[in-house]
């Protein structure tokens, strides 16, 4: 969060969070009175409430830090608003000016191609205090509804732009005329008559914006556009009552009224364009429900889903969408997912399967019970992800936003410039002031402010589109340099559903015996190892005796007591910390492992020694697109990494059948973070993917990370990037269009302020009427938002069917204890 200065000397509220005595009441008081410009704080035990007087130089950051240093906690919230009547990055700049003035605001950021403001304030802060501040910089605000989708954006209004071409036609049609020798001219009179309509009535936004933005002691675009067709307008006024009657002198209204026609048309196409980049918003929202047939009762109804409950069972017939997410508790069919996943084929469901709210039901009726509704339903929290990466700012954006807070002022300036210097030297303060004109024609910041954001639109859109969900800007933006991609094996790199290949016992010991004590200790866990063991003793019916005190060995394995004997069961690493070797069953393990199964040994003990008492080997089967994701990867010259827990045979079987570059095996979960710091301390920039509890600290410490869907939650909520399919070429995809992206953000920019610094010197040096540099100034907008539409076409590699590769049919290794 930055640290705005509070401006209201009066107080500030901050709702503190863990006091639990008066002991905490000092705590804090005393905490707060010692931040520098603090004067007086004083805290409600009962409404855990701190109130406080500063000075206007206190940041909202620093209370908050205080009270945490103290032990306790701020509440934190964010709002986001439409903010309506922005045109360009300086209104941008000043709506976040005056956001962050406000008492309690941490942080704020204003995108101008969503028109939303998202604000980071003390919870205690009103939401009226926020819109106040917007309007009183001149512009409306409105709350977002977040719990409902919004109504289909209407086009912007046409007529306008329609009326103003028609009135300044034959202003321009005798300058259009005469490239073909045809000499014909409209009278001054008339010309005025044209063009005050266009000036004063069509081109009235220019004024009413501008002139907020002087009161707010700023500029921006509407600005420049009023100055600009307003001293043309006005000079010719001026010289036609002053030559009337004495021949008609070269007037300049086709001038102003042509600068304002191609302005309202160039942000007509804008407002089209902009519209267009929030496609995948619509699409999402236009998935939800609005009703949904419930079973209650023994009867089938109609309900609104805002009523449906968690534990419904709701009835989702042939060609309907599915209303909840849930499980199928009844019926077969197929269900088409791709709006949500990507996935281009309908997926076959069954009893047991879970279903996502908004897909499609094919074929068959289902019956689903309800285990999510409302805001924590899969669609809802893709819709906000999506959002919150289209709402946030990239890196790159800081470059524009300490340009735009001092272009008008600057442009302002070079205008006064051009026009002093020109009648300084010619004498000739006519052509002065259209020179001065142009310079300020030709300069938009609306193209500054927009290529960023619409770039990052139509990328997190179209990745959102095939099942690529980009969590904030930040993350597309660093993807894009990305040089190491390290991937956890088992469920993302593998299908994650091990089978239990084989079964030997040590001298001593058999076969049924070892198969027993190792379910015994794998009885009560959901690990895929433990489902393999225990289907496998299902389908010999095998007796598996009682285990005390089981428990995980974190990244080693499992143990735990079996009829008073302690057993372990794990990985080599944990027969070496026992100290035992593996005696006779060594070659068989190294046949196994060369297959790519990957080896657990149970070990039990006799007195204070351990004894080996045989092995079990599991296989998995590597992904179908595994091998093309690798391919891509290397493709786009990128390195690849696998880390597992697996032996090194186990793992380095895996890597030779995928093309990994680069092995590191027997890695505990708590390594794996540790391998990703090495790798960027070496310079890489690594990407890490993974979807197991314990990738949650690898995830964290890679500069770019990727969740499989499905996984567990801390590994999604850990990730930027969410992949809503187990395909891993879904993350050759997502770098793809990060380059993409960002190779867009560069080009507008690089038009944006290409625009301004061609344009604004060749108009101060007189060689650009206004007309030409209103078009240049209208094009630019429109060229960088269509530029940035480009992306929408992108299609990936993840779309196509995976090639088949004969290695795959084969089980390979997955992780013994660990993933």
């Amino acid at each position: 969060m930055s640290t705005a200065a509070l401006s209201n000397p009066l107080g500030i509220k901050l709702q503190v969070t863990g006091m639990t005595c008066a002991s905490c009441v000092t705590r804090v008081e005393k905490t707060l009175k010692a931040v520098p410009g603090v004067k007086e704080a004083s805290v409600n035990l009962a409404t855990e409430e701190a109130s406080v007087n500063a000075d206007p130089s206190v940041t909202a950051d620093s209370l908050a830090a205080a009270v945490r240093k103290a032990g306790y906690d701020v509440a934190i919230t964010e709002t986001t608003l439409l903010v309506e009547g922005m045109t360009c990055a300086s209104c941008v700049a000043r709506v976040e000016k005056a956001l962050r003035k406000v008492p309690g605001v941490s942080g704020a950021t204003v995108n101008l191609a969503t028109e939303k403001a998202t604000i980071q304030a003390l919870s205690t802060v009103p939401v009226s205090a926020l819109k106040a501040a917007i309007e009183k910089a001149g512009y409306a605000a409105k709350d977002v509804q977040h719990d409902r989708p919004p109504p289909a954006t209407r086009l912007p209004v046409w007529w306008p732009v329609a009326a103003s071409a028609v009135l300044t036609l034959p202003l321009v049609a005798p300058m259009l005329l005469s490239l073909f020798g045809i000499e014909w001219m409209l009278s001054g009179w008339a010309q005025l008559a044209l063009a005050t309509p266009v000036q004063f009535w069509l081109g009235w936004r220019f004024y009413r914006a501008g002139w907020k933005a002087v009161l707010a002691k700023t500029g921006n675009m509407d600005l420049l556009v009023a100055l600009g067709t307003s001293a043309a307008y006005g000079l010719s006024v001026y010289l036609l009552f002053k030559h009337a009657g004495h021949g008609m002198p070269h007037l300049y209204f086709e001038a102003s009224a042509a600068v304002i026609t191609l302005v309202l048309l160039g942000k007509w196409l804008e407002h089209r364009a902009k519209r267009q980049t929030a496609d995948a918003i619509r699409a999402l929202n236009a998935l939800r429900p609005t009703t949904a047939r419930v079973r209650r009762d023994g009867a089938e109804v109609d309900i609104p889903v805002e009523q449906v409950v968690v534990g419904d069972l709701v009835v989702v017939r042939p060609g309907d969408r599915v209303a909840v997410d849930g499980e199928i508790v009844e019926g077969r069919s197929h269900v088409d997912e791709s709006l949500i996943t990507g996935e281009s084929l309908p997926v076959p469901k069954a009893p047991g399967d879970k279903v996502t709210g908004g897909a499609i039901n094919a074929e068959g009726a289902l019956t689903v019970r309800t285990t999510a509704i409302g805001a924590e339903t899969t669609l809802a929290r893709i819709i906000r992800m999506v959002e919150s990466a289209q709402a946030a700012k990239a890196p790159i954006q800081r470059i524009v936003d300490r340009v735009s807070a001092v272009f008008v002022p600057v442009v302002l300036l070079i205008a006064l410039a051009t026009f002093l210097g020109w009648a300084a030297f010619t004498g000739d303060w006519e052509h002065a002031l259209i020179n001065a004109v142009a310079v300020l024609v030709i300069a938009c910041p609306c193209a500054l402010g927009l290529a960023t954001p619409t770039a990052i639109m139509a990328g997190t859109g179209v990745a959102a589109r095939h099942g690529i969900l980009i969590k904030d800007a930040e993350a597309l933006e660093v993807a894009h340099a990305v040089t190491v991609v390290a991937f956890d094996k088992t469920g993302t790199l593998t299908e994650g559903k091990p089978s239990l290949a084989a079964v030997a016992a040590a001298e001593g010991t058999s076969r049924d015996e070892v198969l027993r004590l190792a379910a015994a200790l794998q009885k009560s866990s959901s690990h895929p190892l433990a489902v393999a063991v225990m289907d496998k003793v299902r389908e010999e019916r095998l007796p598996v005796p009682e285990a005390q005190d089981a428990k995980a060995l974190p990244g080693r394995g499992v143990e735990g007591t079996v009829r008073g004997r302690k057993l372990a069961l794990g990985s080599t690493r944990m027969l070496r910390e026992l100290q035992l070797d593996e005696g006779h069953l060594l070659g068989e393990a190294r046949r196994l492992e060369g297959q790519g199964k990957t080896v657990s040994w149970l070990v039990g003990s006799e007195g204070d020694q351990w004894r080996l008492l045989g092995l079990l080997a599991f296989g998995d089967t590597i992904k179908q697109s595994a091998a093309a994701a690798v391919a891509r990867l290397h493709q786009l010259g990128i390195r690849t990494v696998m880390l597992t827990g697996d032996s090194r045979g186990a793992a380095e079987a895996v890597a030779k059948a995928l093309g990994i570059d680069d092995v590191r095996a027997e890695v505990l979960p708590g390594d794996k973070a540790a391998v990703v710091k090495e790798l960027r301390d070496a310079g890489a920039v690594v990407a890490f993917v993974g979807d197991g509890l314990n990738d949650g600290p690898a995830l964290a410490a890679a500069s770019v990370s990727y969740a499989m869907a499905g996984g567990a939650d801390v590994a999604t909520e850990t990730a930027g990037i969410t992949l809503m399919r187990g395909d891993p070429r879904l993350v050759a995809d997502s770098l793809d269009i990060s380059r993409r992206t960002y190779s867009k953000i560069k080009q507008g920019l690089f038009w944006a302020f290409g625009y301004n610094v061609l344009g604004i010197p060749l108009a101060a040096l007189g060689m650009l009427s206004p007309v030409i540099a209103g078009a240049a100034m209208a094009f630019s907008s429109v060229s960088v938002v269509a530029n940035a539409l480009t992306l929408r076409r992108w299609q990936g590699a993840a779309d196509a069917p995976a090639a088949q590769r004969p290695e795959q049919s084969q089980p390979v290794a997955v992780s013994g204890s660990t993933r």
